[in-house]
């Protein structure tokens, strides 16, 4: 009898079966163990994956190269050499002993990183000239991000900002960014149409609203700023482009399209801001990000400004920053604003309808319904809905959602701005971009999906030195899962844990991805790919 060809042959011979022989898959043996030699070399790259993170940590470990890793080199080398050396330090900060300087950043809960710089505490201590300090007369002194930032960026260096929202972060790049432009024009660095000075933000709200200080604080000093941003027509972004900007501020998409059609030319962008830069990682950003800096001088200015310092946002600054400096005010952890007062009440679904009606009663209408409330929401058709009832109820509210066009959202928000209409329903679309005043309370009526959203939602009160109050909505089944998150931000700002709260445990999930919710995971995408073979192409 003829042998069969090797996969059909037994271990002991032809073994039959159908048609005649019984197929006998082939056993691929186990490879052998790692030799000590490969462990060692594991442990060895796992302990400088582990170094680098902690050096990023602390800005030790980050590019000196003296140009950002992300930007156009030709254009660092055949460009005029960038003026960013703006800042002659005032008699009276010069003064300042280094027990003075510890205090005076205590008292703020301030920290300074990879700079010896003194913080100023007057409007006059900078150098900024009297056309560009004309926005700072209803303030009386600069606020803590602000007193710790200019020196080090009028100094010219790249800086990294962690900063809860409503701390003053515009103003802290706003006017070293039109003072740069000054200096830039008056030393031929840059010329023409421009933009010279340009500023990121993840959405429409956020763009819009430092727009908004920049136009008021550049026109005194003749300078322009120009706001570009998705969900209307380009046609009035180009012809603004067209007829000459000093300043342009937008969202990362739509800067991404005009750049790409020619609308927008990046190559004399001197000074480079990425504000709320963990949003815009959340939001699926960083390829349009990249994209837009690869378009500018490799030796720019680069200020990165974040709510929070987690990993990724730290290999973000590495890229795109030269030798950082960093401040931070308050905790380098996640901390919610210590000048809202924040209660959290674990509530029935089906209860949460009346219980809004209950708590504007005691929050708003008792004020003669005049004071200002905002109530998030998390789905757009919630808000809707949400919107319906009250207004059912008698309640004067207008609502900020996706499914609201542009012109309908920004009408909302003027309204809820002149007080016309006092109660503004909002999903997490506006959380951070809405930088209103007199904001006193702020409800939850859905707790949102991360507790970073928390704290960027009642960030809408207490600002600008102001106190405020939060109130929370908590849903035993959709929302346990992050109790032990919601736990240590209210211990943190010493505030009351409801027992109903701890009922659900103090374990602190995993983050998850917000684009890729629970099933994300983390991927050295360096590491090279292992080929899987086949003895034949039967196995």
């Amino acid at each position: 009898m003829p042998s069969p060809p090797g996969p059909w042959w037994g271990a002991h011979g032809p073994t039959p079966g159908r048609q005649g022989w019984l197929r006998v898959p082939r056993c691929t043996p186990r490879p052998p163990p790692p030799q000590k030699k490969e462990k060692k070399e594991k442990k060895e790259k796992k302990e400088k994956r582990k170094t680098k993170r902690e050096n990023l940590e602390d800005t030790a470990g980050f590019n000196t190269s003296g140009v950002a890793k992300i930007g156009n080199m030709e254009l660092a080398k055949s460009s005029p050499a960038i003026v960013k050396a703006l800042y002659s330090e005032h008699p009276d900060v010069a003064a300042m002993t280094e027990e003075e300087v510890a205090e005076a950043r205590q008292a703020v809960r301030a920290t300074v990183e990879n700079c010896d710089l003194k913080p100023v505490s007057r409007f006059d201590q900078c150098g900024f000239s009297k056309q560009l300090l004309r926005c700072t007369e209803g303030f009386q002194k600069p606020s803590p991000i602000q007193s710790q930032c200019w020196p080090v960026v009028l100094s010219g260096r790249d800086l990294v900002g962690v900063a809860a929202t409503g701390s003053g972060k515009t103003l802290a790049f706003g006017l070293p960014a039109l003072a740069h432009i000054q200096r830039q024009k008056e030393e031929g660095v840059v010329k023409g149409k421009g933009p010279f000075v340009l500023a990121l933000s993840p959405t429409r709200e956020l763009a819009m609203q430092i727009a908004e200080v920049l136009v008021g604080a550049g026109e005194p000093a003749g300078l322009k700023t120009v706001c570009c941003y998705g969900g209307v027509p380009k046609r009035d972004q180009q012809q603004a482009l067209r007829q000459g900007v000093d300043i342009v501020v937008a969202t990362p998409g739509r800067l991404d399209d005009l750049a790409g059609e020619g609308s927008c030319r990046l190559s004399q962008v001197t000074y480079f801001v990425l504000d709320e830069a963990d949003r815009m990682l959340d939001l699926g950003f960083k390829p349009q990000i990249e994209a837009i800096a690869s378009q500018t001088r490799a030796d720019r200015q680069t200020l990165m400004f974040s709510a929070t310092w987690p990993r990724e946002v730290q290999e973000l600054a590495n890229d795109y920053l030269n030798a950082p400096a960093r401040v931070t005010i308050g905790s380098r952890d996640l901390a919610a604003n210590h000048a809202v007062a924040q209660t959290v009440e674990v509530i029935d679904p089906d209860r949460r309808g009346y219980r809004l009606l209950d708590l504007l009663q005691e929050y708003h209408g008792s004020k003669g319904r005049q004071n200002r409330v905002m109530i998030f929401v998390l789905y757009k058709k919630e808000a809707s809905r949400v919107e319906s009832f009250l207004k059912s109820k008698g309640w004067s509210a207008g609502a900020v959602h996706g499914d609201a066009s542009q012109a309908e959202r920004t009408r909302a928000v003027e309204l809820f701005k002149s007080g016309k209409v006092p109660l503004l329903i909002a999903t997490d679309v506006a959380a951070r971009g809405l930088d209103i005043p007199d904001v006193e309370v702020v409800i939850n009526y859905a707790f949102p999906l991360t507790i970073e959203d928390y704290v960027h939602r009642i960030g809408r009160t207490g600002r600008a030195g102001k106190t405020g109050i939060s109130h929370t909505f908590f849903q035993a089944v959709a929302d346990k899962a992050r109790a032990g998150e919601l736990v240590n931000v209210l211990r943190e700002a010493k505030q009351e844990v409801p027992k109903e709260l701890l009922k659900f445990g103090t374990h602190v999930k995993k983050k998850e991805s917000k684009l890729y919710g629970a099933h994300f995971k983390d991927v050295d995408m360096s590491k090279k790919a292992s080929k899987m073979t086949f003895d034949s192409d039967s196995d």
